[in-house]
């Protein structure tokens, strides 16, 4: 399978001077010095409402940053998810923005009496980098790391954007400049691989 070469970079946090926020940008600075074209898009400075007013069931007409945002996850080969654990799951930003972007003829379609959805978005491979405090084998093991199921499996797979990787960051409290640095290098290396 060749590298993908269009990767749109999906930063969740809504703080721009998170370890998040930086993550994001390393994957990036990689992408670009192995080559490839890349768009980053930092959820906090959208301008739109989070909530899914009258769900999928009302016509709510999107505001300009999301149809921008839908025309550049369709531009995208390979998207990638940068988002901190908070209470276990995303946040409600990101959340949010999943609700409001990812709607049924878009993302997903049904037709006839199929209880399986067409797959609107295939041909796009994914990656979930999340920041917890937590050690990952205590959210793996222990919670049952409900923000990868929800957007792995949940949105992304269910959309047809496969494959889904992972890569977890942490414990990030109380972690030392040296380990953040590290962390920031094996992300930059993610980008330079397209992975």
């Amino acid at each position: 399978m060749p590298k993908p070469h269009r990767i749109l970079i999906l930063d969740g946090h809504p703080d721009e001077t998170s370890l998040g926020r930086a993550l994001s940008r390393a994957y990036q600075e990689g992408a670009r010095a192995s080559g490839a074209e890349t768009r980053h898009v930092a959820l906090a400075n959208l301008d739109f409402d989070p909530i899914l007013r009258g769900g999928f069931h009302s016509k709510n007409a999107l505001e300009p940053d999301l149809v921008q945002a839908q025309q550049d996850i369709l531009w995208a080969e390979h998207i990638v998810w940068v988002h901190p654990v908070w209470w276990s799951n995303i946040p409600a930003l990101m959340k949010g923005f999943v609700d409001r972007v990812f709607l049924p003829g878009y993302a997903f379609s049904y037709s006839g009496a199929s209880p399986f959805p067409r797959q609107l978005l295939k041909g796009r491979s994914s990656r979930i980098i999340y920041t917890q405090d937590a050690p990952n084998w205590y959210y793996r093991w222990f919670i049952g790391r409900p923000s990868v199921r929800s957007m792995a499996s949940g949105v992304l797979k269910f959309c047809g954007i496969s494959p889904v990787r992972l890569t977890d960051i942490g414990p990030v409290r109380r972690s030392s400049e040296e380990k953040r640095a590290e962390w920031l290098r094996k992300v930059e290396r993610l980008g330079m691989a397209r992975a």
